[in-house]
């Protein structure tokens, strides 16, 4: 399948970028992470793949600080995809390595030329351990 230039050239950025970078589709089908995402992500992308919305949800589950599942509705990226505003929050989460990391994540939209959505992207760090 041919994707759309604006996403090829997005993740295209996004491997040259030290930031970690988490890129969906318009249905929040997960299409990219660059290596600074694999380490907090506790997965190579190679590994994982592009993967669906409600797969990758599941493998990466975000939970407030006292550990209480967030709803999809609550995360930025889904925010994001659903408002095409961006969003920001912080999360928990426990990589596909075992490891809980507490990460700070932005998301905004993606749109193309002829405002075409696109998807969203993610950009995202890690926070202190407390």
């Amino acid at each position: 399948m041919q994707r759309a230039v604006e996403i090829i050239l997005m993740r295209q950025l996004a491997s040259y970028l030290a930031m970690p970078i988490f890129l969906v589709d318009p249905s929040g089908n997960l299409l990219f992470y660059n290596e600074p995402a694999e380490a907090l992500l506790g997965c190579r992308f190679d590994e994982t793949g592009e993967l669906p919305a409600a797969h990758w949800a599941s493998l990466f589950k975000a939970t407030d600080s006292a550990g209480v599942p967030l709803p999809a509705d609550e995360l930025p990226l889904v925010t994001a995809l659903r408002t095409k505003h961006p969003a920001h929050r912080d999360f928990w989460i426990v990589g596909l390595d075992g490891q809980r990391r507490h990460l700070k994540l932005t998301a905004f939209p993606l749109v193309g030329q002829a405002a075409r959505f696109l998807g969203a992207v993610a950009l995202f760090w890690e926070g202190d351990s407390r």
